[in-house]
């Protein structure tokens, strides 16, 4: 029953609207882009009162399903974040709503597995008065349809949601779609990786790239070798990640439909390993004598593999993606040469003083340990660049700015898959809109057949820790990052225009503010829900 006076309430609440002549501004658009989207100015009104996800009946997915029920949940907040049940929201949000339901119908259930290289992520949305159907192969590919679907709704100066009569159907330009996290030369406590990972699912990326150890520290806590996080992070039990850290982390991802793939980079690199690991670096001299410094790892000696293979098959059982990134760039020579042992493995190896192929021996043995665990190696373009033997499988990753598009051509003429960072290492900035040199980015750009374009299956954006932790970590991250977001997952022909695509990122913007991520202003101006605090 009604209660005395709510229906004189609602009466002039709907006098008042007609009396003031209400206007809504729809959306600018969705980031980023979809393939194709066509929106009428036919609106709907939305009440959280009357909305709701459900799964359709010819869904494979039902009720139960971990990602999509989840996803439910996490969506009904972002789209109505002022919403709190009870009843003095009553008059607030009414409106001349009616019920509006989400149909969700997934083709092949999946809910309890891991996103890989091979995901479908397309789906068709289609938005009319009172529904919208979601259609996808996948759950993954639901995913990014609900989070389009959340893009489409907006409020009024009343704090009224609607959207408008729109079709989309969609897909993304490339399966890798990554962004880079260095965690070694600055510890970022969960909470910043977690809260990264939200970001990029509301940019549609599906790769977290954890480049979790380098030469400053050594953060990830091996169950197999407890010694390298004890000595060679920067606190032993402060500034590591537990092995149930990186389940969370990874589990996290996996509900957002992103990936986690891990790098171990070696032989260079690796000073803080070295700490917990005796042996495995090589002493450098100074003449005829240990000068105390220690290089790369020794690729000399079999202790040195018989470590790294029980090392990697503890990550292929912590880290269940398909991917692991082995590294091998920026390895310095210089100790290796002053090291008489090495010089005469060399000499015994007969590759005389070509220290190159020294690395690619060891890159090369380390490469056939993860295929023989199954696993597809990520490496550096230093590994290519010196010739070695790669197995064909193996993705190569560009990081030197310099001709990559030279780079690009030369790999895949030999028939390699690779990955575009160069252009994307956003921990460089500078004072400005340089997203806009991020988004004129055309990884496909290049010298070479129709064949050779289709072995690039991404790229991704890096952000180096040398000047970033928790502190500034999101607002150097965001916007930025999603230039390259939307060059990964849109058509390139419909979004190379920056000064079109400006007013839908800045309204992305407004609404990742609203979300709780800190991302930084584009250009004067301000947005109807400033950020509000921690």
């Amino acid at each position: 029953m009604a209660r005395p006076g709510t229906h004189s309430a609602r009466l002039r609440v709907w006098l008042l609207l007609v009396a003031v002549g209400l206007t809504v501004e729809p959306v600018c658009g969705v980031w980023p882009l979809p393939q194709s989207i066509h929106q009428s100015p036919d609106r709907y009104s939305l009440s959280p009162q009357l909305f709701s996800f459900t799964y359709g009946k010819d869904s494979a997915a039902q009720t139960g399903c971990s990602v999509l029920d989840a996803a439910f949940n996490r969506y009904f907040s972002i789209i109505f974040p002022d919403f709190t049940k009870g009843p003095e929201n009553e008059l607030r949000y009414w409106s001349e709503s009616i019920p509006f339901v989400v149909s969700v119908s997934v083709k092949s259930r999946g809910c309890d597995g891991y996103p890989d290289e091979d995901s479908d992520e397309s789906y068709k949305l289609s938005v009319a008065d009172g529904q919208a159907v979601l259609r996808s192969a996948t759950v993954w590919g639901s995913l990014r349809g609900l989070e389009s679907f959340s893009q489409l709704v907006y409020q009024d100066d009343y704090g009224s949601y609607f959207l408008n009569k729109t079709e989309i159907v969609d897909f993304p330009r490339f399966a890798f779609r990554g962004l880079l996290l260095d965690t070694s030369r600055h510890y970022l406590p969960l909470h910043a990786i977690l809260k990264t990972l939200d970001a990029m699912a509301y940019s549609k990326f599906n790769v977290f790239h954890w480049h979790i150890v380098d030469d400053p520290s050594f953060p990830y806590q091996s169950r197999t070798f407890p010694d390298l996080s004890k000595k060679g992070a920067f606190h032993p039990f402060t500034h590591i990640y537990t092995q149930s850290d990186v389940m969370r982390v990874i589990e996290h991802a996996r509900m957002r439909g992103i990936r986690v793939v891990p790098e171990f980079d070696s032989p260079g690199h690796t000073q803080s390993w070295g700490k917990g690991q005796p042996d495995l670096l090589t002493p450098c001299y100074k003449g005829d004598v240990p000068s105390g410094s220690f290089g790369p790892v020794d690729p000399t000696v079999d202790t040195t593999y018989t470590f790294m293979e029980r090392l990697l098959k503890e990550v292929k059982y912590v880290f269940p993606d398909s991917y692991v990134h082995l590294g091998g760039d920026e390895v310095s020579f210089s100790c290796w040469q002053s090291n008489p042992n090495v010089r005469k493995f060399m000499g015994k190896m007969g590759f005389g003083k070509d220290f190159t192929k020294l690395e690619s021996f060891y890159m090369e043995s380390i490469m056939n340990m993860t295929a023989a665990l199954n696993k597809t190696s990520i490496v550096w373009q230093d590994v290519f660049d010196y010739r070695e033997r790669i197995p064909q499988d193996t993705v190569l990753e560009i990081w030197k700015g310099k001709g990559y598009q030279a780079e690009l051509s030369r790999m895949t003429k030999a028939g390699h898959r690779v990955l575009l960072s160069a252009p994307w290492y956003i921990n460089h900035i500078s004072y400005g809109q340089d997203w806009r040199i991020s988004y004129a980015v055309q990884p496909q750009n290049f010298s070479g057949t129709e064949e050779q374009k289709k072995l690039v299956i991404g790229g991704e954006v890096a952000m180096w820790g040398e000047y970033v932790d928790a502190t500034n970590l999101s607002p150097r991250l965001w916007p930025r990052a999603c230039a390259a977001a939307e060059r990964l997952w849109s058509d390139e022909e419909k979004t190379l225009n920056a000064d079109l695509a400006f007013p839908r990122l800045e309204e992305f913007r407004c609404e990742l503010l609203r979300r709780g991520i800190l991302a930084e202003p584009l250009y004067v101006g301000h947005c109807k829900h400033e950020y509000n605090g921690l």
